[in-house]
C-alpha cells in the first residue's frame, strides 16, 4: 500500500503543479484576475515559484512535510482570498475544494511523505 502513499502526493501536488505552469503562459490573464481581487502584479512569480516547487517537492518527497505546510497554508490563503462569493454555487465548490487540499496536505504533513520518497531514502542512509 505504500505506493499508492506516491500516487496520493501525485494527485494532490498536480493541482497546484498545472496551476503553476499554466500561470506562465497566461501570464497576462493571471494579473488581470489577480488584480481583480486587489493582489499586486509582483507576486505572480512568487506564486508561479510556489506553485511549481513545493508540489515538485512533494512528489518526490523530499523536505516534504515543510513543503505540504507551505502548501496547506496557500491552498487556504487562496481560498479566502479568491473563493468567498458563496452567492456562487462554484465559488462555494472551489472553496471547499481548497480547504479539502489543504487538509490533504495537512495529513502529509504530519504523516510524511512514506516509503517511496526521497526522505525516506536519506533517512535510511542516515541509520
Amino acid at each position: 500500500m505504500h505506493i499508492v502513499e506516491a500516487f496520493g502526493r501525485i494527485f494532490i501536488s498536480l493541482i497546484f503543479l498545472l496551476a503553476g505552469v499554466a500561470k506562465i503562459f497566461n501570464q497576462e490573464g493571471t494579473i488581470d484576475y489577480m488584480e481583480s481581487f486587489g493582489i499586486p502584479s509582483i507576486l505572480l512569480i512568487p506564486a508561479i515559484i510556489t506553485e511549481i516547487l513545493f508540489p515538485v517537492l512533494v512528489i518526490i518527497g523530499y523536505k516534504t512535510r515543510v513543503s505540504a505546510l507551505i502548501l496547506s497554508f496557500t491552498a487556504i490563503l487562496f481560498a479566502i482570498i479568491f473563493h468567498t462569493d458563496f452567492s456562487n454555487q462554484m465559488e462555494m465548490n472551489a472553496f471547499m475544494k481548497n480547504l479539502a487540499v489543504a487538509g490533504g496536505f495537512l495529513i502529509i504533513f504530519v504523516n510524511g511523505a512514506g516509503k517511496y520518497s526521497v526522505d525516506n531514502m536519506l533517512s535510511s542512509k542516515k541509520k
